[in-house]
């Protein structure tokens, strides 16, 4: 049986409820972190960390960091939420993505990009002593929760680090970014990141097979 993911991700909001623990969330972009955000600022003093090598024009990858520190900036939470910024490590995407290039989007390329991502989070959660890491990955409908929380339990046994488990697009988590990001005014993607994204999503606005 398919394990709930949001069911454990309620359980450890509980039970963490009143013990003010750190949390190292890797975000992607703000309009996926912001209903994250909401959801988990009010049990957890949150870092986030944007690490992103798969991302790429640069420029792209610029405007989403920067949108992501605004966002910060301007949203009220119980406990302050601050930011740990990465260099850009393309390379390190590119190196994983090899062979991997025809891959279509929720194909095999994008479990070893959540790994490389996840991987990091969870070093610099060990380095830095954080109570759990996590990512705000799984509030997108076109990413696999299972797969992401797979990799993140196995780096929580790896790094000694709990994993946060969640499928943050439960209750309504996709829905609520998209209404945030329109209070917010942020600025919203049309593809995941890496350039085989991009290279699909503008092959599918051609072809009218594209719904945001």
């Amino acid at each position: 049986m398919k394990p709930n993911y949001d069911e454990m991700l309620e359980k450890i909001l509980t039970k963490e409820q009143k013990a003010s623990k750190s949390l190292l969330l890797h975000t992607c972009c703000a309009p996926c972190s912001s209903a994250v955000i909401e959801r988990l600022a009010n049990v957890f003093q949150i870092t986030i960390l944007y690490y992103n090598p798969n991302i790429e024009p640069f420029e792209e990858y610029q405007k989403r960091k920067e949108e992501q520190k605004k966002f910060l900036q301007t949203i009220q939470t119980k406990y302050p939420v601050s930011f740990f910024d990465c260099d850009y490590e393309h390379e390190a995407f590119l190196k994983i993505a090899k062979g991997y290039e025809n891959e279509k989007e929720r194909g095999a390329r994008c479990p070893r990009c959540f790994r490389l991502r996840l991987e990091k989070t969870a070093f610099i959660a060990k380095q830095n002593h954080f109570d759990y890491f996590g990512t705000s990955l799984t509030v997108s409908p076109y990413k696999n929760a299972q797969e992401i929380n797979e990799i993140g339990k196995e780096l929580e046994e790896k790094y000694q680090v709990s994993f946060l488990f969640s499928d943050f697009k439960k209750k309504n988590g996709y829905l609520r970014s998209i209404e945030l990001s329109k209070k917010y005014h942020l600025y919203r993607q049309d593809y995941c990141g890496c350039k085989y994204s991009q290279k699909e999503r503008e092959e599918q606005k051609e072809k009218n097979l594209f719904v945001e």
